[in-house]
């Protein structure tokens, strides 16, 4: 244990015996004398728990430390709020849970020592991590929280107001409940926390119902580098739509009179506020972090001499709820309690191997009911002369757009979210009408920001919406990709299945556009969707299968709480034609509602055993093409449809090659880090032979004339087979 943490723990004993306790406000009115020691009771336990998990690390039996110690203010902002009401919390949050289980009539200790041990008993993470969360407290567990968690919390606290005027069958979040996202004053830099605030603000001012309260707990540095005095006030203060309160942290009554007021008044109002809450911070940053390597002395000292705890038991003593000696007998009194249960833990079984630590990176199924598609009068009537239409054959785009109402009339809790998806229909017309079908309650045109759209989409999905946010082009994404990557894909994992938030991802996407924008509308690279464990990654090559596909999307996002890229070619979406005017690339919208491709389920044309084209997207297309032309030259040839390109369909795929003497995969994407390459690695290590790839190049794409040199074509294709027959 570092010297500073003991240097603290003995000014605390010291002080409190002599009665040099710091200076500070007198007690204001509002918290009760048994809410009062029921908080100090939760500082104590963190403050605890802190010297705790470092004397666990020293001997083996903890692995990871970042505390709480100077934010102990923070349980008196869990006594302002219900303990139904969602906190997405701040790593140094650890005495709000501890006096949020309180107020629940739990004693929390213990869950969070198995957390500390790594314990596969810790009943929220199951020994993955160590953090804060609890399903019954409605804390959902976050790890590393920079800033990350703020767009989903603005989409949480958004899903309030949606929910009370469409129920999700899955609602977890009360009607009249308020939403709590805490931050450190560094992370207000990022700009996920600017977006969030920005987009509460943004929202507000259109009168639309956002009860979120921002709780920035500020203690004027980030690990080492310090925050400019006054700059969270002068950054958040004077934001449009946000309600601005400051709390002294150190004090207990101060702290709790300012939430319960910000609180109340978000409850009462459905708007967002921010409580500014002045904090220091004990110990260094994390685990052997050592303050004093890189402040003064005199810096650091200062702070401790402001330890929260010391405030905490000057304003209970000088409100006659709790004698100074009493005070510091609990202190003993609590250290002694944690101590013993770190002791009396005995054997600690941790998870053993990798199928465990993977065993909840897959939500558990969820009971549904069940729900047969709409009826061909309800279509008629919402569709009008769509619905007639749908006994001709259309290309791509229209019929994604069909499968979207379709969807939208069978199940309520959908909702469809963008960058212009309602009134213009999204860049190129997909979602047309269903604004006008649905309601802008229903199909919401959204600002400008990524994180935003997808922050939003997390949040809908912790309150039981299946939300189908759409990213305008696949370049976009590397904006918000850590909202797929850091908050929701992990949100199963941390929680063991516990808390999920479902969604389908809708992209436009790929190569293969001859005149529109350049890198970041043509965009060909899938690696950063394709490592995300868990996440499930859709591509059709043809509107029939894009119907098919999107209605199993949706059903692994409402049934199995998956999150869902559903990636849509744009070259493809007005395709009408396999060969110049044959209407071969067109198909007639399937309407039997439970007609569905399932998820690892190929697609293949041709059963020729001389070669066989691997491919998705564009390239089905264009290897049909080829594979034509091979057919003419006499070779006997096969064309797979991949589809599922997350996690790949290797089962499958190893069942349709069978008895193929050569295989070509054909990659759209970028020759480094797709698809490709862990499909050669595979084939090889199935022991076949007679294998190559024809990939793209490792290149941005260019605009105009040379929009396809970069990329697969059919004569390239061809060359490529034609090589590959010829070993």
């Amino acid at each position: 244990m570092s010297d500073r943490v003991e240097i603290v723990h003995q000014n605390f004993l010291d002080r409190t015996a002599s009665g040099n306790l710091p200076e500070g406000a007198a007690p204001v009115p509002g918290l009760s004398p048994q809410l009062a020691r029921d908080v100090f009771a939760a500082q104590l336990t963190a403050r605890a728990l802190d010297r705790e998990s470092r004397r666990m690390q020293a001997r083996g039996a903890g692995f990871y430390t970042i505390g709480s110690s100077g934010h102990e203010g923070m349980a008196a902002v869990a006594a302002a709020l219900r303990t139904d009401d969602i906190a997405f919390l701040h790593y140094r949050d650890a005495a709000f849970q501890l006096m949020r289980a309180r107020m629940a009539g739990q004693d929390g200790t213990g869950d969070m020592l198995l957390s500390f041990a790594c314990a596969a008993e810790d009943p929220i993470s199951g020994g993955r991590h160590k953090v804060l969360g609890s399903r019954p407290l409605m804390i959902p567990p976050q790890t590393s929280t920079i800033a990350s968690h703020l767009p989903k919390a603005v989409g949480a606290a958004f899903s309030l107001g949606l929910a009370r005027r469409h129920p999700p069958e899955h609602r977890v979040l009360a009607d009249d409940g308020i939403v709590l996202c805490s931050f450190g004053d560094a992370s207000l830099n990022h700009s996920t926390a600017q977006g969030a605030l920005n987009t509460a603000g943004w929202t507000a001012v259109q009168n639309t119902p956002l009860p979120l309260m921002f709780v920035c707990e500020d203690n004027g540095i980030g690990i080492s580098t310090k925050t400019p005095k006054g700059w969270v006030e002068a950054s958040v203060a004077a934001r449009p739509g946000l309600r601005y309160v400051a709390a002294d942290g150190l004090d207990i009554y101060d702290t709790f009179a300012k939430a319960q007021e910000l609180a109340d008044w978000i409850r009462r109002t459905r708007k967002p506020g921010v409580l500014h809450v002045r904090t220091v911070r004990l110990y260094g940053h994390a685990g052997p972090d050592v303050a004093t390597a890189y402040l003064p002395r005199k810096e650091v000292e200062a702070d401790e001499a402001n330890d929260p705890l010391l405030h905490s038991v000057r304003l209970l003593d000088d409100a006659g709820v709790l004698p100074r000696s009493d005070a510091r007998s609990a202190y003993e009194a609590t250290e002694a309690h944690v101590v013993a249960l770190a002791r009396g833990m005995g054997t600690i079984e941790r998870l053993p191997d990798a199928k465990a630590v993977m065993s909840t990176i897959v939500p558990p199924p969820r009971a549904c009911m069940r729900r047969n598609g709409p009826d061909a009068e309800t279509r008629a009537r919402l569709l009008g002369a769509d619905a007639r239409a749908m006994a001709d054959p259309q290309p791509m785009s229209r019929l994604i757009g069909w499968t979207l109402s379709d969807l939208m009339m069978t199940h309520p809790e959908i909702t469809v979210m963008g960058e212009d998806v309602g009134a213009k229909g999204g860049v190129y017309g997909v979602t047309q009408k269903l604004q006008a079908r649905f309601g802008r309650d229903r199909v919401m045109d959204t600002l400008l920001d990524e994180q935003a759209i997808l922050g939003l989409a997390i949040g809908l999905g912790h309150n039981g919406f299946i939300p189908i946010p759409e990213i305008q082009f696949l370049a976009y994404l590397h904006n918000a990709e850590d909202q797929l990557r850091g908050e929701a894909a992990t949100l199963p994992f941390f929680s063991r299945g516990q808390f999920t938030n479902p969604m389908v991802l809708r992209i436009a996407g790929l190569g293969y556009q001859k005149g529109f924008g350049g890198h970041f509308h043509n965009d060909n690279s899938l690696a950063v969707l394709r490592d995300i464990p868990g996440l499930i990654l859709a591509c059709p090559s043809r509107g029939r299968d894009a119907v098919l596909m999107l209605r199993e999307a949706v059903r692994l996002a409402r049934e199995e709480a998956r999150v869902v890229v559903f990636l849509e070619p744009i070259a493809l979406y007005p395709q009408r034609d396999l060969a110049p005017g044959d209407g071969g690339w067109m198909d007639v919208y399937p309407q039997d509602h439970d007609q569905r491709i399932p998820l690892g389920e190929i697609g293949q044309t041709g059963q020729g055993s001389e070669i066989a084209l691997v491919t998705y997207g564009n390239g089905v297309r264009l290897s049909r093409l080829a594979a034509a032309r091979l057919e003419n030259d006499g070779h006997k040839t096969r064309v797979i449809d991949l589809r599922w390109l997350a996690p790949l369909p290797f089962q499958a795929l190893d069942a349709a090659l069978q008895g193929v003497q050569s295989v070509l995969f054909v990659d759209e994407c970028r020759r480094s880090g797709n698809v490709s390459e862990a499909l050669m690695t595979w084939a090889a290590e199935q022991g076949k032979t007679r294998i190559a790839r024809h990939t793209a190049e490792d290149s941005f794409i260019a605009t105009g004339p040379a929009y396809g040199a970069t990329l697969p074509s059919e004569d390239s294709i061809l060359t490529a087979a034609r090589a590959l027959l010829a070993r």
